[in-house]
């Protein structure tokens, strides 16, 4: 769901270096010629009106579809349980990564429409959701919770489960988790579609360099001092779930209570406190900006322009980079768009892939 902005989550705020420069708010329109090259590809800033799995760890999930059945199932990836979600017999493989303190239930109104025709998982990736969330204490000096790690489970995830090469649909640092997992195996994904990528504007690199000694200090008193339990309990309620939501969602009728339990719920299990204290201390790994350029398969970025956290000013420039092939912004949407806007968002999922499916003989 959201991304660690300074806004989001009552951290102190820095004026930042921007590598990423909001002229780029200036792109041109452009034309897309067909071709099944990147290099070749004419990017174009579009703008779209708002007009083996065991069968014992299966769940039937309701589904708003009548036509598709939604399973909820355990994977053990490295001796840990991962939730996923899966629907779908036939069709390219889509797998639709959340965002910070979100999980596969996210995306509950895109995985029945997308199933229909296509072979669609949800993965909670590990300390989310409601997959296992090892205590990042008890797991070495090095970090655990990285966009290492997920990559790494993202790509297994294919390999052991999905048995295919996927697209990667994925919301706010879920992007990154997607970016992150096609540089490490470019024969995995078959493209990237991000939705409001977070742009890590609490990155070390983003700071200046007299705030950065203020952040450590922040950062430990956050993971080393009861300081940082109580900053979650004031985090994990209905109510203030609730208020970032409303954030976070242009059009704020879109936050029921339906998705207040969605997010709440998992965040309240053994665990969750641990993880979340060290996501948002996490200031070091790649930035979009470093990993886009490595990418070697076809990438959409879409945005929705009213998100308060990650400026569409600043993610135009991703645009630029050789593997973007379009920068879709949508009109009065938040950070959410898969959830706030799924009647924009999963027409331009079906289109994106339809564009670079091969299906195996």
């Amino acid at each position: 769901m959201a991304s660690t902005s300074s806004s989001t989550l009552g951290l102190p705020k820095f004026t930042h270096n921007n590598k990423l420069s909001s002229s780029s708010s200036a792109l041109s329109r452009k034309t897309r010629l067909p071709s099944n090259s990147i290099s070749s590809k004419r990017r174009r800033t579009i703008s779209i009106s708002s007009c083996s799995i065991d069968s014992s760890s299966v769940e039937p999930v309701k589904s708003i579809s009548p036509e598709v059945r939604v399973q909820t199932c355990m994977w053990n990836w490295k001796g840990y349980s991962i939730r996923y979600q899966y629907a779908g017999n036939c069709g390219p493989a889509l797998v639709l990564v959340h965002g910070f303190g979100a999980n596969s239930d996210h995306w509950r109104k895109n995985i029945p429409v997308l199933a229909e025709s296509h072979r669609v998982y949800a993965i909670d990736l590990i300390g989310y959701g409601y997959s296992d969330k090892p205590n990042p204490r008890e797991l070495g000096d090095a970090p655990f919770y990285t966009f290492e790690t997920w990559g790494s489970q993202l790509n297994e995830f294919c390999t052991e489960v999905v048995k295919d090469e996927a697209f990667f649909i994925c919301n706010s640092i879920g992007g990154l988790v997607g970016l992150q997992a096609a540089v490490a195996d470019p024969s995995i994904c078959k493209g990237i579609m991000v939705l409001n990528i977070s742009l890590r504007m609490l990155h070390i690199t983003k700071q200046p360099w007299y705030g950065r000694p203020l952040i450590r200090s922040f950062q430990n008193l956050l993971r080393n001092t009861p300081v940082g339990k109580f900053f979650f309990q004031t985090v994990a309620t209905r109510e203030s779930v609730k208020n970032i939501l409303c954030q976070c969602y242009h059009d704020t009728s879109q936050v029921t209570e339906e998705l207040v339990d969605t997010i709440l719920r998992p965040g309240l299990e053994p665990g969750a406190a641990d993880v979340f204290l060290e996501f948002i201390c996490y200031s070091e790994g790649p930035l979009p900006e470093e990993l886009l350029p490595q990418v070697k398969c076809p990438v959409v970025v879409v945005w929705g322009d009213k998100d308060p956290w990650e400026p569409i000013e600043l993610g135009r420039a991703y645009g630029k980079f050789d593997p973007v092939e379009d920068f879709i912004a949508l009109p009065g949407v938040g950070h959410c768009p898969q959830d706030e806007a799924p009647h924009l968002v999963n027409p331009l999922i079906e289109s994106f892939v339809a564009r670079h499916a091969i299906m195996k003989s």
